[in-house]
């Protein structure tokens, strides 16, 4: 599908002019009247994105101080610290996405004549094939591996995403016998459970009748279930607590349970160790490691405000005073367009073992380091970690495999089959979460802050007078800094005095052009143009257009690209509006896909920036004598149509904003699998910065209206605009107008169709301004 950067070129727009240096063609100039000249040269995006990236890479280098403050660990007993540490764990649960009821489990043994339940028989144990339920119509799947005698304990062992049950249990080559931990476990005599994870192949990342894409099967689930506030770690640690569930029912009460897992497998046993104080050890293989550069592991390992509290050695402290086995193993190395695995060094991983016990007291949890001779990497699985993880569970180790290899007696099982089902229910179980989702957010926002909302409470009666919207006013600051603080991510540092810089650029017949700099944090800044009429009077105030370019856009586009922007901010310009044209922060391919996946960890967003550029523009334009700082309106296409629905309703210096070729079904647009428009299947799959975990469960382009309430608000949609679709769009706007009308303010809000694709129009969205603004359309 197309992206919007391609829809706007497509309307003849091109990207030839990203460099900003001073135009030969005006001369010099002193800088506007109370700052200081700006002598920058060179391309300006460049500078601005460097800037923002040392920014959120310091915040990155300052989060293992920072979390701090979130912990109030208590030592004097374990009740005592696991009370302390229960809000970390419940927010920790939050951010993986465990936010669903499982469902009550029972171990089902399944299977037909050619591949019977019974897989395989030694005389130390039987293997089983199972299923178990874990969430509505998702199940867990693999292998139970049942000792001859009863159980000395209980384990779940976790495969790496690319190996499968079978292998580390010795049912299918690719592992050497002495790294299949599953089945040494086995023969030890504790009850294996060996659940399948999601796989890294595409084989099946997306819909044969739209396009299968180049998504790891991993990832694949992630974007679409981060989006609905939940994750594929997430999924996969339910199935390993509904498997906790089932033991904790059969073992009553004697044996301890315990997790083990490699690579990917370790990263979900050590979660599900943190999630859950009834497992009372955990190996982890091939995971462990200082987490400060989680931001260039694969996509799917991406964890909304991770660093904000946790690295390893925290989520270590929610395993104590359980037992911890840490194995230094080499790891798959994977390297993709949005991630790659590479072996740590030992001394990284060292060093974060070591800095648990700065944050535990001494002798508080048993825990080991296992590495080989001068810390090179041991095989995974190893004998030394395994005897330490049984010790932990309070049994020894078997120290010799049985010299039979057990043989699988299924004679037509396929894994690839077994992979594609678990796969597709957890798409099918998302989706539902998608299509029901427009529930979930009005009773999240709407229906709880103006119940008369509710269409229930209206069957009675044919007409309803207007309500007022104080209460619901009110009521949404809570919702606006919610949506800003939990969904976007706010940075809390002041801004910095704004130091404008300028230098003149333009001289129209009608208007003077100003490029600007303005300090935003240290690092960053805000840069944009300043249009000011000619005839300006002294004493005289303005309304003022901010307006926004869309993807890969730099602030010249709006003045003078013709086709795709139609030179909108010069037209304003020209009808007597003072235009400031920010550059914002979506450039570059994806160096800004990267600055807001490294913002993630430390629960912040593209927008995070963008909100905080914004802030400091606005108080700027408010000092300056021709501006009327009540009347600043916001006009942005593409992802600046974007911004409309995300800058404004949290900013309400803005008094009014305009969304053009961009209003959506938002979590449709971002999540559905079944769209062809839906960012799933964008070109080469980017657009990946896109899902904002939980945010399709709270705020679809409907709820970030209502924050503008009762500030006016349009809606710009050209009729063959690919971005989405009339149908879609109408129907979100509807909500919109609803409200609007409800409280009395029908004409505060209006949207605007046109036969035309993804481009500014500027008819009906010029008059808005011009009426709502209080200013005089010019006659030609």
């Amino acid at each position: 599908m197309l992206t919007r950067r391609e829809l706007l070129q497509g309307g003849g727009l091109t990207l030839a002019s990203l460099g900003l240096s001073r135009s030969t063609t005006v001369p010099e100039e002193p800088a506007l009247p109370g700052t200081e000249p700006l002598t920058w040269e060179g391309e300006f995006p460049n500078r601005i994105m460097n800037g923002a990236h040392r920014y959120v890479e310091q915040k990155i280098a300052e989060s293992i101080e920072t979390r701090q403050k979130y912990w109030k660990r208590d030592f004097s007993s374990r009740a005592a610290y696991d009370k302390s540490v229960e809000p970390n764990r419940s927010r920790f649960l939050k951010q993986i996405g465990i936010v669903d009821p499982r469902s009550p489990v029972v171990m089902e043994r399944f299977g037909d004549d050619d591949n019977p339940a019974l897989v395989a028989v030694t005389d130390a144990y039987s293997a089983h094939q199972v299923r178990w339920p874990t969430l509505n119509g998702v199940t867990g799947e693999g292998l139970l591996l049942e000792p001859s005698h009863s159980p000395v304990g209980y384990v779940i062992a976790l495969p790496d995403a690319d190996q499968t049950p079978e292998q580390i249990a010795g049912l299918a080559s690719g592992i050497a016998a002495e790294s299949q931990y599953a089945r040494r476990l086995a023969e030890s005599g504790f009850e294996v459970l060996v659940p399948v994870l999601i796989d890294r192949t595409s084989r099946w990342s997306g819909n044969p009748d739209i396009q299968i894409t180049n998504e790891a099967g991993r990832e694949w689930i992630y974007r679409q279930a981060y989006h609905m506030g939940r994750h594929i770690i997430g999924y996969e640690v339910q199935k390993v607590l509904a498997a906790v569930d089932w033991f904790c029912q059969r073992r009553k009460g004697a044996g301890k349970i315990g997790v083990v897992g490699y690579a990917e497998g370790g990263l979900v046993g050590f979660y599900a160790a943190a999630a859950d104080t009834r497992i009372d050890a955990v190996l982890v293989s091939g995971y462990f490691n200082t987490r400060q550069q989680v931001w260039s592991e694969p996509l799917y390992r991406n964890v909304w405000a991770l660093l904000h509290e946790f690295g390893d050695a925290e989520i270590a402290t929610l395993i104590a005073p359980r037992g911890l086995i840490v194995e230094y193993s080499l790891g798959p190395e994977i390297t993709g367009p949005r991630g790659a695995l590479r072996n740590p060094n030992f001394h990284t991983v060292k060093a974060e073992f070591e800095r648990i016990s700065s944050l535990t007291s001494t002798g508080f949890q048993p825990r080991e380091l296992v590495h080989g001779e001068g810390g090179t990497p041991i095989g995974f699985g190893s004998e030394p970690a395994l005897r330490q993880f049984a010790r932990q569970l309070g049994e020894e180790l078997q120290t010799r495999l049985h010299e039979r290899q057990p043989k699988d007696r299924r004679r037509s099982f396929d894994p690839a089959e077994r992979q594609k089902k678990q796969l597709r229910a957890l798409e099918v179980f998302t989706q539902e979460l998608v299509r029901e989702s427009e529930h979930v957010r009005r009773k999240f926002y709407l229906y709880k802050v103006a119940p008369e909302m509710q269409e229930t409470a209206w069957i009675q009666e044919l007409s309803h007078p207007p309500y007022s919207p104080d209460a619901f006013i009110e009521a949404s600051k809570w919702y606006r800094q919610y949506f800003w603080e939990e969904i976007l991510g706010k940075f809390e540092d002041p801004l910095l005095p704004p130091n404008p810089r300028t230098r003149r650029i333009y001289d129209n017949p009608r208007w003077t052009g100003y490029e600007v700099t303005l300090d935003v944090w240290p690092q960053l800044i805000a840069y944009g143009i300043l249009l000011l009429p000619k005839d300006l009077k002294p004493g005289a105030r303005r309304p003022v257009v901010v307006c926004q370019h869309g993807l890969d856009g730099v602030p010249k586009d709006v003045i003078e690209e013709e086709r795709g922007y139609h030179k909108f901010a010069a037209r304003l310009a020209d009808e007597g509006f003072i235009i400031f044209a920010p550059f914002n922060l979506y450039w570059g391919d994806n160096r800004f896909r990267w600055l807001s996946r490294k913002a993630n960890g430390v629960k912040a967003s593209l927008f995070s920036f963008i909100l905080g550029q914004h802030d400091q523009i606005l108080r700027w334009l408010q000092t300056l004598p021709m501006v009327d700082p009540s009347r600043i309106a916001f006009y942005g296409i593409s992802y600046g149509g974007e911004t409309a629905v995300r800058v404004p309703p949290i900013l309400q210096s803005y008094c009014l904003s305009i969304c053009s070729g961009d209003f959506n079904s938002w979590t449709r647009k971002v999540a559905a699998t079944d769209e062809r428009w839906s960012f799933m299947y964008n070109k080469d799959q980017d657009s990946w910065e896109m899902p904002y975990f939980n945010e399709g469960s709270t705020f679809d382009y409907a709820e970030m209206a209502y924050l503008m309430t009762p500030r006016p608000f349009m809606v710009e949609r050209g009729r063959w605009d690919l971005t989405g679709r009339d149908r879609w769009v109408a129907y979100e706007y509807a909500e919109v107008a609803r409200l609007y009308t409800q409280f009395g303010q029908p004409d505060n809000t209006e949207i605007e169709f046109f036969n035309g694709g993804h481009t500014i129009y500027g008819e009906g969205t010029f008059r808005f301004l011009h009426k709502h603004l209080n200013w005089p359309e010019r006659k030609a």
